[in-house]
């Protein structure tokens, strides 16, 4: 006997339930995957505007820093040349002075100004070379305006170790003050009006040129046992500092590191 024909059950549209299912679910997994990709490209998008803005910050502060080390590189490169100027044309005129390894420091032998022993007055004989020394000073600085990169030029005294009990008891402090004071005093009063160097200033309007003394702080000479030790420390020193970076020009450098971070 046949046996009875059945047929498949089949949704109502003919298709196999099955293979909808299927369908479904490999459309949901696409569904999920775009989606992802989409959350991906916003995330990645987000990433590299943020990384572009860290950048920009970033090469905000770099480009500062790099202006104040060409400013200051610019300001160190004429200091030199204002201090080598002067030793050159005083050499041309008779007058031998010492320059420092950095180029910063002039240094005026006691020869140049007389200074004795427990004296700060400079001798009449050797007024003459510090007027010399004033002109030439004054006409480097006044070169193009150089002295704009200068912040303070130092007249500064010294002396030997010897002690010294004088000028009210100051000791060889004062006694080096005076010796500084001695020298500006004689520029002031015997330049002439276009190198007067007090009228130089500093961008704040306050002197370019600073008076002060140290005694016998600061040897040049590893002894101080013969007339010629003691001699090369009784001594004026002209000493050049350059414009600096502000502490506000650093703490706006470091506001944008701080953005980058």
């Amino acid at each position: 006997m046949a046996k009875p024909y059945r047929s498949r059950r089949r949704g109502v549209d003919g298709s196999d339930p099955y293979w909808i299912s299927f369908t479904d679910l490999m459309t949901a997994m696409l569904t999920v995957f775009i989606l992802a990709v989409v959350a991906l490209v916003v995330q990645l998008t987000r990433a590299e505007a943020s990384l572009a803005a860290e950048r920009e910050v970033a090469e905000q502060q770099r480009t500062q820093f790099e202006g104040q080390i060409q400013a200051l590189q610019a300001a160190e490169d004429i200091r030199a040349e204002i201090v080598q100027e002067v030793a050159a044309e005083l050499e041309a005129q008779g007058i031998e002075v010492t320059v420092s390894e950095n180029n910063s420091v002039l240094r005026i032998p006691t020869e140049l100004l007389g200074f004795d022993q427990a004296s700060h007055e400079i001798r009449p004989e050797n007024q003459a070379a510090a007027l010399t020394i004033g002109n030439v000073l004054a006409s480097a600085l006044q070169k193009d305006d150089r002295f704009q990169y200068i912040d303070t030029v130092f007249v500064e005294g010294h002396t030997d170790n010897r002690a010294y009990t004088g000028l009210d008891g100051t000791g060889n402090w004062g006694l080096s003050a005076f010796r500084a004071i001695s020298l500006w005093q004689l520029w002031e009063e015997s330049l002439p009006s276009d190198a007067q160097l007090g009228d130089l200033r500093r961008p704040d309007g306050s002197p370019l040129f600073s008076v002060s003394g140290y005694g016998e702080t600061r040897p040049v000479t590893a002894a101080q046992d013969t007339d010629a030790e003691l001699a090369a420390n009784r001594r004026i020193e002209i000493r050049f500092t350059v414009v600096q970076p502000t502490a506000e020009d650093l703490e706006e450098i470091l506001e944008l590191s701080n953005q980058s971070s």
